[in-house]
Formats: C-alpha cells, structure tokens, sequence
C-alpha cells in the first residue's frame, strides 16, 4: 500500500490562522475563501486534510480549548472557591479581549450565530461547554466536600453561575466592552457571591 502524500504545510499555523477566521467571524460567518485567504490552502487541500470545513472547526476548536481556554486549568488549582471564581472570571475578561484576537468567545458566540444548516455544530460547541462546566462542577464538589463551599450549595448550580457570568462577560465584550470594564463586573460579582 502506497503511503499518503505528506502534508505539505504548517499544520499548527493552518490552525491558528482558522482559529482567527472562526473567532471573527463565526462557523457560518466563515467562508471557504475566508478560510482559504487565512490559511494560504486551496479548499480542496482544506478538505483533503480535515474532511470538512466542521473538521476544521473540530481541530480549531481543540487548539482553542488548549490554548484560550487554558486559564480554567489555573483557575480550579486555586486553594478556595472565592479564588476558583476570581480566576475563572478575570481569565473570561481577558481572553475576551485580547489585544491580538477577535473580541468574546468563541465558544458562546460561535454557538450563538450557528443555524439550522450547522445543527451538529451548536451541539459541538454545546457539549464542550458542559465539558468545561462539569470540570468546575468537580472542583466545587471537592470543595464543599473540604468545608470551602457550604453544604447547602448545589456545586452545579454554582458553576452554572459561573458560567452563565462567564457567557455574559463574553456577549458585552463582543459587544464592545473593553477589558477594565469586564473586570469591574468580576470584582462586584466577588464583592458578595450568592452562598455567602
């Protein structure tokens, strides 16, 4: 059996060129020529390496989760709940408005501009974000386990919280919010949580 035909580009600026396009743009937003332009590939040569423009997206997405969203590894190796949050919301406002990339999240309005047409898409995006909530969820149980976070407490429900903050803070900052402001939100939110 003949061996396939080496990749002939930069896979990991292929992905952060798409990245890019995506963020700004959306998955519907994103055109095959955007993606082209961006990435300096034919579309055949996009689709004979991911298959799809969802491929694409997928391996974006991975690359975005590892890179972007890495502030939520940070943020649950923090000794308390108060600490968990702190760093969990100024991590959403800064990733958000990053000097050098598209304003909000990818992840929220990427799912927010995704139609009929890009059902698998919304689901896509929709799973990963349970994903990252699940994984402050366990920390939240680890720490009313610990006494951090009062029993009464829903865990889940306290990272719904968070997270539905974190979406917030990721809709105003595509809307034009700039970072200081985003932060301020974070620091009134911490003035008094919901258990305390």
């Amino acid at each position: 059996m003949a061996a396939g035909r080496p990749r002939e580009f930069d896979l990991d600026r292929v992905l952060g060129s798409a990245l890019d396009v995506f963020w700004a743009k959306g998955y519907e937003g994103a055109t095959m020529a955007d993606l082209s332009t961006a990435t300096g590939l034919k579309p055949g040569s996009v689709y004979a390496a991911f298959g799809s423009k969802a491929g694409l997206f997928t391996q974006v997405l991975d690359r975005y989760e590892d890179s972007v969203f890495s502030y939520a590894r940070d943020a649950i190796r923090q000794p308390t709940v108060r600490e968990v949050i702190r760093h969990w919301l100024e991590g959403v406002a800064r990733a958000t408005t990053g000097p050098d990339t598209p304003p909000g999240c990818l992840l929220v309005h990427g799912a927010l501009a995704a139609g009929d047409g890009a059902a698998s898409i919304r689901a896509e995006l929709a799973g990963r974000r349970e994903r990252g909530e699940q994984f402050l969820v366990a920390r939240l149980e680890r720490a009313r386990a610990e006494g951090d976070l009062p029993a009464p407490v829903d865990p889940r429900a306290a990272a719904g919280y968070v997270f539905a903050l974190s979406s917030g803070l990721a809709v105003e900052a595509a809307g034009g919010a700039d970072r200081e402001r985003l932060l301020r939100t974070v620091e009134l939110t911490l003035h008094r949580l919901p258990w305390e």
